[in-house]
């Protein structure tokens, strides 16, 4: 098992969490099932962004991003060089600290 720390999110995880994931399982899946709510508006096909994570430790660890991917994360709010679809990146071996965006680019979800 690798350990993945979610840093506090004011809305989807304001005390942060430690979690433990099943390598190659996506960091989407991982979070998901210890309850934590990230947005994942595709339903984990690779089609959105809003389950865009930064990386903060462990990023090199990740299975490489495939150019969709990469094509996607271009739109994502707050893009850093360490950023990821969480639906896309697998676990490693390796222990991950993730930070989940303060805002998503979600049309579904926003309030008119």
């Amino acid at each position: 098992m690798t350990r993945v720390t979610v840093l506090p999110h004011a809305e989807i995880c304001p005390q942060g969490a430690t979690i433990e994931a099943t390598p190659g399982m996506s960091i989407c899946d991982a979070v998901l099932g210890a309850g934590i709510n990230i947005e994942h508006a595709c339903e984990k096909s690779c089609a959105c962004t809003t389950c865009h994570v930064i990386v903060r430790t462990g990023f090199n660890s990740l299975t490489p991003a495939e150019e969709k991917e990469e094509d996607l994360l271009d739109k994502a709010w707050g893009l850093e060089p360490s950023s990821r679809l969480s639906c896309q990146a697998k676990v490693g071996e390796h222990e991950l600290v993730i930070e989940i965006p303060k805002y998503t680019i979600n049309m579904v979800s926003e309030v008119h």
